[in-house]
């Protein structure tokens, strides 16, 4: 089949490449989202999946809405069969939908209809999911609502991050969707209906979301952090000032610190919640680098007594 793949960031590139790599269909072109400033001199910068078809040498649409007539001209101009997608980011209206002859086929990464959304492996770690995994359906205007051709799953770790999580989905994805693809155009494959039962949404997680509430149990907080690293970031204040939480590890046999209380040790710095205490493991100071909890508590000097705060409490 002729494709015309659709994506941005980098999770969507090991698609790409599987698709590039294939014998029997052929990427004509790729579709993704404008440059964006990125960076502290805030310059324009290609996305990953269009610097991936600019290395194969194939022809980058950068239209600012899907809708725009000069986009959809020239995708009628290409004549897909099919147009695989993995986290494109702006939704397609009908008039493009319609063009290729076997549609879009969006690689997703949740068990659908779990999980509908922008964000459904941070949603799957907050959540405490201990299975997740990846799906191929056919798109509709419907939010994630269309007939599901593939599925696969993926045990969700105690430890991981969503980006930890969001890697394995994307190179066991990309095998999915390249068998989708062989799957359509040779018409053993049929798509069938998502069930009515297990719907779940999973919207985009802000950076207010991502404020950590101590008073909140351990276990909650373990999971925030876990749910937004890499980003966009769990984060508390300390001193007046953001500090991102980059990994935390539960305390169990520790409960005698109050929410947000600090205990800086040697080699260990110790947050009270809302039950048993968590271990700051790394954290970003505000302007710095990563760095291991107890050099920044040995850098600012934790006295005894000091809190995180959460913000938007009232504090003590």
């Amino acid at each position: 089949m002729r494709l015309v793949f659709a994506g941005t960031p980098e999770v969507a590139v090991p698609a790409l490449d599987a698709l590039l790599a294939s014998d029997r269909h052929e990427v004509v072109a790729v579709v993704t989202r404008p440059d964006a400033p990125a960076g502290r001199g805030r310059r324009l910068v290609p996305s990953p999946v269009a610097e991936r078809a600019a290395e194969a040498g194939i022809e980058i649409l950068r239209p600012r809405r899907p809708r725009e007539p000069d986009f959809l001209d020239r995708l009628r101009e290409i004549a897909p069969d099919c147009c695989p997608v993995v986290a494109y980011g702006a939704l397609l209206p009908r008039a493009a939908l319609d063009i290729p002859r076997h549609g879009w086929v969006n690689l997703h990464f949740s068990l659908l209809p779990a999980w509908r959304g922008a964000a459904p492996v941070q949603h799957a770690v907050l959540a405490g999911d201990e299975i997740t995994g990846a799906c191929t359906f056919q798109i509709e205007e419907g939010l994630d609502s269309g007939p599901v051709y593939g599925v696969l799953t993926e045990a969700i770790r105690p430890e991981d991050t969503s980006g930890d999580l969001l890697t394995r989905l994307a190179f066991a994805g990309a095998g999915l969707l390249a068998h989708t693809m062989d799957g359509i155009e040779d018409g053993t494959l049929r798509a069938e209906p998502q069930p009515a039962e297990g719907v779940s949404l999973a919207p985009k997680i802000t950076v207010e979301d991502a404020a950590v509430d101590w008073s909140a149990p351990a276990l909650r907080v373990h999971r925030q952090v876990r749910a937004c690293t890499p980003a966009p970031g769990a984060w508390t204040v300390f001193r007046g000032e953001r500090l991102k939480l980059r990994q935390v590890t539960r305390v169990p046999d520790r409960d005698d610190l109050a929410p947000g209380e600090l205990a800086a040790e040697k080699h260990a710095v110790h947050v009270g919640t809302g039950s048993h205490a968590v271990e700051l493991v790394w954290v970003q100071p505000q302007g710095r680098k990563p760095m291991r909890a107890a050099d920044w508590a040995r850098g600012v000097r934790v006295a005894a007594g000091e809190r995180l705060e959460s913000p938007g409490a009232p504090q003590p």
